[in-house]
């Protein structure tokens, strides 16, 4: 009851109000007019009517209080009480502005410079924005450090960018606050200090302002210029996200699903991906693809997935590009359609993605789908080559070994080779090992034919292991050891290499019968 007598009085003083102020207006008086102009604008003592208050603002408009011109303005930019009008917005915040009314000045500043109302003209922007900035008002300082930063409609000046930002961002403008850290953070137009840009990133970050929130969330989730911390990092991105900010969304959903410093969640995940991708984020459409292809947290569904897919694909998003190609090519979820899976590797390929850079070499090196075309195989072998993939150095090594490709290089075939065998790979290292031992495309080196087969063969290679154990019997680029000659020819027999057996007798008749024994007992321990 005391809250309806309290809300009854006010209702009554602001009638009274609008009473007094109304006969007045009808008087004459502009300050009344335009008074009553903002009581019928918010409903104040009196139904709110924006058509009545377009009346009022006029009225006080014309007898020059700039205060009417300005919300005059507001009303035709906003297409309130009035048919929108930009031209006529323009109009009456000029004739604000021309008297010095900041709020007027910085409106008229946004027209110029987004071209409503009038041509764009970054000129007149930019002497809107000074006089509103010379004011003190914080807004018109962030634009100008803007356009400061960005030489639009003035020669490009870092420093005084900063300048602007930094009177901006004592007032508290989050927005200034933000750009100010930027700079702190890259050293531009200022030295660089990391901790004032954290100081200002907090600062903005404080006030709401998302994308601080977000780059505070993302330096504790990476340790970056603050200490680790998956808590903090949840708090920051979690209030950015909730106000929509959709990478926020993607690295809380990124948090979540690999557990990483707090309890694995991976519905949660799912929700904040399906948050990030329903705003158009690519990572995340295309992470919710993955999950309906392959059934991780939701029914599997390739229809969805191909959705999903495509929403990131034509944005660009490479590895969506690559799954949605790998969808067309299996026909799932889609119709089956090897011109449109080409199309789409294509797209990731000519974007680095190492994958479809791979398979897009093997489709043209098989004829698969597409004419076969060794050499356009090999440049994109050699793409994803460059990006150190072991299966494309090796088959690009295969491809300038073939006498039918036109591009015969031995020299570089071993180089290939090489690289992919420094990484572990287990086909490129028995090829190096065959080129050492044959003294083809390498100089003859049988120590280093005796590593690199060593290498395949502990990765269970049986036409490594059978030259291996060649060596070892014939003491070539290693001392002759007939127990590991006997037991890498017995690998090599047991995986299917015909000839092993032949050598085994013949590796057998040179060991004595205590050897013999030893070879059996350490084969058994293998």
């Amino acid at each position: 009851m005391p809250d309806q007598a309290a809300r009854r009085e006010l209702e009554a003083r602001h009638t009274a109000e609008f009473l007094r102020v109304k006969a007045l207006a009808e008087r004459g008086v502009a300050t009344a007019q335009h008074s009553l102009g903002f009581m019928y604008v918010n409903g104040q003592g009196v139904p709110r009517n924006y058509e009545l208050a377009v009346a009022w603002y006029r009225m006080a408009a014309s007898s020059g209080l700039e205060q009417a011109q300005y919300n005059l303005g507001v009303m035709y930019q906003k297409g309130q009480g009035v048919a929108q009008d930009l031209s006529q917005a323009l109009y009456w915040y000029r004739q604000a502005a021309e008297q010095g009314y900041v709020q007027a000045q910085y409106n008229l500043g946004w027209l110029y410079a987004k071209g409503q109302g009038t041509p764009v003209d970054v000129h007149e922007a930019l002497h809107w924005f000074g006089k509103a900035a010379a004011q003190g008002d914080p807004g018109a300082q962030h634009n100008l450090g803007m356009m400061y930063e960005g030489g639009k409609g003035v020669a490009q000046d870092v420093a005084q960018a900063v300048d602007w930002y930094r009177k901006a961002a004592e007032q508290n403008y989050a927005r200034s606050q933000f750009n100010l850290a930027l700079r702190y953070d890259s050293g531009q137009g200022i030295a660089r200090d990391v901790q004032q840009a954290i100081h200002w990133f907090r600062k903005a970050a404080e006030q709401g302002y998302a994308p601080a929130q977000f780059n505070l969330g993302l330096r504790y989730d990476k340790g970056q210029d603050l200490p680790q911390d998956s808590e903090k990092a949840i708090l920051w991105y979690g209030r950015a996200g909730e106000q929509g900010h959709a990478s926020s969304q993607f690295n809380l959903a990124l948090i979540y699903d690999a557990g990483h410093g707090v309890a694995r969640d991976p519905q949660l995940a799912l929700a904040w991906f399906r948050r990030a991708a329903e705003q158009g984020h690519a990572a995340a459409q295309d992470n919710l693809g993955l999950r309906y292809e392959h059934g991780q947290g939701v029914e599997q569904d390739h229809a969805q997935a191909a959705h999903w897919y495509r929403q990131a694909a034509e944005q660009g998003f490479a590895g969506a590009q690559y799954h949605l190609g790998q969808l067309h090519d299996a026909g799932h979820g889609v119709a089956q359609d090897p011109a449109a899976a080409l199309d789409w590797y294509r797209k990731a390929a000519e974007q680095g993605h190492l994958r479809a850079q791979f398979d897009l070499a093997l489709r043209f090196e098989s004829g698969n789908g597409v004419q076969q075309d060794e050499r356009e195989a090999a440049y994109w072998y050699r793409k994803a080559a460059d990006q150190d993939y072991a299966p494309a150095q090796y088959a690009l090594g295969q491809l300038l070994d073939r006498d039918d490709t036109g591009t015969v290089d031995p020299r570089q075939a071993t180089l290939w080779y090489r690289k992919a065998a420094e990484q572990g790979h287990a086909l490129a290292q028995f090829a190096l090992g065959l080129r050492h031992d044959s003294g083809h495309g390498a100089e003859r080196d049988y120590e280093a034919a005796h590593f690199w087969y060593l290498c395949a063969a502990r990765q269970g290679h049986a036409r490594a292991q059978f030259n291996l154990g060649v060596m070892y019997a014939a003491g070539q680029g290693v001392p002759s050891d007939l127990v590991e000659a006997y037991a890498w020819l017995h690998r090599a027999g047991a995986a299917g290499i015909a000839p092993a057996a032949n050598y085994l007798r013949r590796v057998s008749a040179r060991m004595e019968p205590a050897l013999l024994a030893q070879a059996n007992g350490y084969i058994g321990a293998a």
